[in-house]
């Protein structure tokens, strides 16, 4: 089971020139980086104003008090099944669909599901519907608590993100039933605790789950405009430039890079060597070792951001003001890096949560030489997008004769971030 704990396995024999893969990202990077240059001189996104609304009758149908209610109780129940298989199933992860449940399924499918319908996981989670059936019981406005302190921002969901990818990727033996049953009642009991003294727009900044369904939905092509709730088709780019700029939205994504990065480290012959013979012990080293690589990442887009305010003049806001760029980054990092163990382990999954007794995965639908390409693609891809939304965002807040200037801070991180991310793949 430990494929669970550290995502698709090894990656450092994937067949792939190592001359094509780099060269080919670093062209597509600097010709992203010039076109737009020369071509983009005003910014083209309206964020939260941007869509053409659907038909009446679908926003009926999303919106319909049934239609809630289903997907309340999908998520509800789905939970309840993960935690009867936690306490009565078997201790063997092999034959417990519970672990694959959490880290294929939510952790790994929400991706895919974000991507496609928007921030689902703000309609399934257990835990706001547990809130709101305990304020209905107590007639109590679910809405009603303290306001939420202004520099709250998402730092709760950044602390619930690498609390989970610690034990995923840290812990002695992260598919325990104890180990994952202790995890889910500490998070549940936080959350609810939270949901009760500030209502439940708590979920929506403390959730680690919501938070993360959240930004990766910003790239989704469903989205609702704030002034009327109308649901509408967008821009993927449209949505991201609408993310909030709110404290401890950089921790979050630099969470997501970090702890991805890491996963695909950790599985590195000189790494696993150094865990295991390290004087600190096992744990002690590891932990060490993802709290590092989320530190680089936030380390090096802090020093691009202050580059990019001393090139471009003063901006007020310079870490969140292109936090949003980091978004498509992690997002394809995370595709190259969860790709295999979603398409493998996730119907392997489903079939022992059906009854099978250690069923066999199926064979990835591509070959090596597929995965990789789909890997090398999804990282590019990726730092493309971002450095699309950095120039949209810098033309918009710098003066003409900086705007190109200010980003090329951005333009090496972007370069720094890819270098790491294909060394991870085929180094």
């Amino acid at each position: 089971m430990s494929v669970l704990a550290h995502g698709i396995g090894a990656q450092h024999d994937l067949p792939l020139s190592p001359f094509y893969a780099f060269a080919g990202a670093f062209a597509a990077l600097f010709v992203s980086f010039l076109a737009l240059g020369l071509l983009w001189s005003s910014s083209r996104f309206r964020g939260d104003r941007a869509g053409r609304p659907l038909p009446a009758g679908v926003q009926r149908v999303a919106d319909a008090p049934a239609t809630r209610i289903a997907a309340r109780a999908l998520g509800l129940g789905a939970a309840l099944l993960v935690v009867l298989h936690l306490l009565l199933g078997p201790a063997d992860p092999e034959r417990n669909p519970a672990p694959g449940a959490v880290y294929v399924l939510l952790w790994v499918g929400l991706v895919p599901a974000s991507l496609l319908f928007g921030p689902v996981w703000r309609l399934l989670n257990p835990l706001r519907t547990l809130h709101l059936l305990g304020c209905r019981v107590l007639g109590r406005d679910p809405a009603a608590g303290r306001r939420l302190p202004p520099r709250l921002g998402t730092w709760p969901a950044a602390a619930g993100l690498l609390a989970f990818t610690w034990l995923e990727l840290v812990a002695p033996d992260p598919a325990s039933p104890t180990a994952l049953l202790v995890f889910l009642a500490l998070s549940s009991a936080a959350q609810l605790t939270g949901a009760v003294l500030y209502g439940a727009s708590w979920f929506g900044h403390a959730d680690a789950f919501e938070v993360y369904s959240g930004l990766l939905a910003r790239l989704a092509p469903l989205g609702r405009r704030p002034a009327d709730r109308r649901l509408v088709l967008r821009s993927p780019f449209n949505g991201l430039d609408a993310t909030p700029q709110l404290p401890g939205l950089v921790a979050t994504v630099c969470v997501m890079l970090g702890s991805t990065a890491y996963d695909g480290f950790s599985d590195a012959p000189s790494w696993i060597t150094t865990v295991q013979t390290s004087a600190l012990g096992r744990t002690t080293t590891a932990t060490l070792g993802l709290l590092g690589a989320v530190a680089l990442v936030a380390t090096l887009y802090a020093l691009c951001a202050g580059a990019t305010r001393l090139l471009s003049g003063l901006l007020p806001h310079p870490l969140t003001a292109f936090a949003h760029s980091l978004v498509p980054i992690a997002l394809g990092y995370l595709v190259a890096h969860y790709f295999t163990l979603f398409v493998t382990e996730g119907p392997r999954t489903v079939m022992v949560a059906l009854g099978s007794d250690d069923p066999a995965p199926p064979e990835p639908p591509l070959g090596p030489g597929g995965i990789a390409t789909l890997q090398v693609v999804a990282i590019v891809l990726g730092h493309v997008l971002g450095v699309v939304a950095a120039h949209d965002r810098s033309v918009r807040l710098f003066p003409p004769g900086r705007a190109v200037a200010g980003q090329l801070p951005l333009l090496i991180l972007m370069v720094a971030y890819t270098i790491g991310g294909l060394a991870l793949l085929i180094a």
